[in-house]
């Protein structure tokens, strides 16, 4: 019922080079961990997709780890960016999967909604930044916009968490669902298409 929420990962790409690969599972005898899952209106979370496990001082009944995925270049003095929302399965869990309710899964559920309504902002930002930027000077002035989304991002999920006291307060808990699926109605010109 907590947003664990990941540090925000600002990524900066001006050229990207190859991806180290990691070794199979195989080798290092761990399962491979799971992939993180791009947020989608047509694919909700199921509480199969919680694999990771509390911690020995962990309270809460589940916790989510979503994060906002942001890159910018410039090829040619030309600008790009792509944002993305992410669920770490790994870093997300359920103290007991077997007897979760679909109230708790709706309130994990809503935690990853708003890390995509923040993306959202971020592309609709992004539109405006990159018709004036400076791409000689791209890394500060992309650091500086990522930086404030990240921190209204982690004001929303915290309060949140609080008005809703983690999911326990109904009526708190059906206004921000409705609430945050209208935000995602609202900013839907800036949804991954």
């Amino acid at each position: 019922m907590f947003s664990c929420l990941t540090s925000p990962l600002l990524a900066f790409v001006l050229l990207q080079g190859p991806v180290p690969k990691s070794q199979p599972a195989a080798v290092t005898g761990k399962p491979a961990p799971a992939s993180p899952i791009q947020w989608s209106a047509t694919r909700p979370l199921a509480i199969a997709d919680f694999l990771g496990r509390p911690g020995p001082s962990d309270r809460l009944a589940s916790s989510t780890s979503s994060d906002i995925k942001a890159n910018a270049a410039c090829r040619d003095f030309v600008f790009s960016g792509t944002v993305q929302a992410t669920f770490d399965p790994n870093l997300s869990w359920f103290r007991e999967p077997k007897t979760a309710s679909a109230a708790l899964l709706r309130h994990e559920q809503t935690h990853f909604d708003l890390t995509e309504v923040y993306a959202r902002i971020m592309r609709q930002k992004l539109v405006g930044f990159g018709a004036k930027v400076n791409c000689l000077k791209l890394q500060p002035a992309f650091n500086n916009l990522t930086k404030g989304v990240y921190s209204e991002w982690d004001r929303e999920q915290n309060r949140y968490d609080q008005e809703t006291n983690h999911g326990l307060n109904a009526a708190r808990q059906a206004f921000w669902e409705k609430q945050t699926q209208t935000k995602l109605e609202q900013l839907k010109a800036f949804a991954v298409q």
